[in-house]
């Protein structure tokens, strides 16, 4: 047999050798795979947020309904009848922490066209969830900003509230 063949054949025994050897010391380890679910958060609104009557004059002034629903009204305005804030009840996984998020602002707009803009607050930012319907709630109030001699009309504006878990 010629050295040639003789140095391959002695390379491949020893190359499948330390490939053996490798196989011979491999290691084999396992891991888990989890998942945790969680219900799906819902929202329900159980109240609109109400400025009630505003009478308008020659100054422009703000009407503040704050998330409990207490209204403040501007001297040079005059205000009557029921305010409430905007409610909201949370359901979802008991014990999960929930974001509450409402648009920074809605505009009210009455038949003719006319606005004014209302900047939002929510009671929470952030809720745990705990399964009593009574608890898992929040609101939103805000600060009308009426103009002088604001056009009379309804004005009605929509809102946004996102809730999503933390």
């Amino acid at each position: 047999m010629s050295k040639f063949i003789k140095a391959a054949l002695a390379s491949s025994v020893l190359a499948a050798s330390v490939m053996g050897a490798n196989a011979a010391h491999a290691a084999t380890a396992s891991a888990d795979a989890r998942a945790n679910i969680l219900e799906q958060v819902t929202v329900t609104n159980t109240s609109d947020l109400d400025f009630a009557t505003i009478v308008t004059g020659a100054t422009a002034g703000t009407v503040v309904v704050d998330s409990a629903g207490a209204v403040t009204c501007d001297a040079a305005l005059v205000c009557s009848g029921t305010t409430t804030a905007a409610g909201f009840t949370v359901a979802g996984t008991t014990g999960q922490t929930v974001d509450i998020d409402a648009d920074a602002n809605v505009t009210l707009t009455n038949a003719g066209g006319n606005a004014m803009v209302a900047t939002l607050t929510e009671s929470a930012t952030t809720l745990t969830i705990s399964g009593v319907a009574a608890t898992d709630v929040f609101s939103v109030g805000g600060s009308l900003a009426v103009g002088a001699n604001q056009a009379d009309g309804a004005y009605l504006g929509n809102f946004d509230v996102t809730v999503n878990y933390q």
